[in-house]
């Protein structure tokens, strides 16, 4: 009988690591199938750019996972019971189970409101594709009126940074703020917070400092010490959570939800389940947590995928690289930031700024893509034609 893998989520971990695994294992023994809501492969990268208007490449999974023999399950996972070995499932046609042998468990992340009235009802966020395309909407329609309008963009993390000055300078006729909560680009070196300022200032975007916002509201974000922001969209960037299903089926987490991994990126809890990217809880080689990154779901992707391998193999599995180098940030489509940290996760003096480094971000974004856009790396075609046992389906469920 064939040994079951079940992948749940395709972005930038999960797909990696299907490919590789269909790459790498006979399909006479084993049987992958991939997870995964949305029928298309999500550049989270560059959903700043999608929502500030710009056209971002989204291939077909069905495409991506053709002649790989992998199986492409499209629906959306609504539990999993790791002593049963199954994985509920729901769809168009109702849903049902899937069994597994091993289980890798890539569902990443998703905004989170943190308690703050108003969030869910009122604000965008950029987390997902159709959240960014709802954000979208909306500045285009602030853009029909004519007059403007006011976009707020609450964070002032990577994710808060790379959106306001996209949109600032997508669509110059808005006016747009950047909330912080402390000094803008604090975890950058002095020398890259004076570039970020100078960008903020180039694209006319209002930066304001040590403010804690208390509520979300139609058209206005009320901070803490009274200041009201007039806002038209208010998009929600401070922070992001994981999916509540690893705690409920049982799988040992951490208080965030995170799913808590050995050095191979095996759950502690359950030695057939490995979780990667956003979703794990898994130490560097710095004895620090590795943060929610698309480099940490590389590293994390890598290992899991080396330790699935010598498990069927009976290889000895080596280990990977667990690190955390730096932060790659563009500010608009012309200038970024290009910022190496220690191993105390503490940021180096010297930075890396300007167009050099939005050219950096742009191919690591490329690179980024071609890799998920061909899972197994090239694989001759008569070998993924013989791999192909069967072709991508969307099947359904075993009930």
């Amino acid at each position: 009988m064939k040994h079951r893998i079940v992948v749940l989520g395709a972005g930038y971990a999960g797909s990696y690591v299907a490919g590789t695994l269909a790459r790498r294992l006979s399909p006479a023994d084993t049987e992958i199938t991939v997870v995964n809501a949305e029928p298309d492969f999500v550049q989270r990268l560059r959903l700043h750019q999608l929502a500030a208007g710009q056209e971002i490449e989204a291939p077909q999974l069905a495409d991506v996972f053709v002649g790989t023999g992998i199986r492409l399950r499209l629906a959306r996972v609504t539990a999993v019971d790791p002593e049963r070995q199954v994985v509920a499932v729901a769809d168009a046609d109702g849903g049902g189970e899937l069994g597994y042998d091993t289980l890798l468990y890539a569902l990443g992340s998703h905004g989170a409101d943190r308690g703050v009235p108003g969030v869910a009802e009122h604000a965008f966020d950029i987390a997902s594709r159709p959240s960014a395309l709802r954000l979208r909407e909306r500045l285009d329609s602030l853009g029909r009126r004519g007059k403007g309008g006011s976009v707020v963009v609450v964070g002032d993390g990577l994710t808060g940074i790379e959106t306001a000055t996209e949109i600032a300078e997508s669509r110059p006729g808005l006016s747009v703020t950047l909330v912080a909560r402390g000094e803008l680009g604090a975890r950058l070196s002095a020398g890259a917070r004076g570039h970020l300022r100078q960008a903020c200032d180039r694209l006319g975007i209002t930066v304001l400092e040590h403010a804690e916002v208390e509520a979300v509201e139609a058209a206005r974000v009320r901070c803490a010490d009274g200041t009201a922001l007039a806002s038209d969209a208010t998009v929600w960037t401070a922070g992001f959570a994981v999916s509540p299903i690893a705690a409920a089926g049982g799988l040992e987490v951490t208080e965030d939800g995170r799913i808590v991994v050995d050095r191979i990126m095996r759950s502690v809890s359950h030695p057939n389940v490995y979780a990667v990217g956003d979703s794990a809880y898994a130490i560097g080689d710095n004895g620090r947590p590795l943060p929610m990154s698309c480099a940490s779901a590389g590293y994390t992707g890598m290992q899991a995928t080396a330790a699935i391998m010598g498990r069927l193999t009976g290889r000895k599995i080596a280990n990977t690289k667990l690190e955390y180098l730096g932060n790659h940030i563009s500010l608009g489509r012309r200038d970024g930031i290009l910022q190496m940290v220690d191993d105390e996760g503490q940021a180096k003096p010297k930075y890396v700024g300007g167009w050099k480094a939005a050219r950096i971000k742009a191919g690591i974004l490329k690179m980024s893509l071609w890799t998920n856009s061909h899972p197994t790396f090239g694989l001759p075609k008569r070998k993924r034609r013989l791999a192909a046992a069967p072709d991508v389906s969307a099947e359904k469920a075993v009930a």
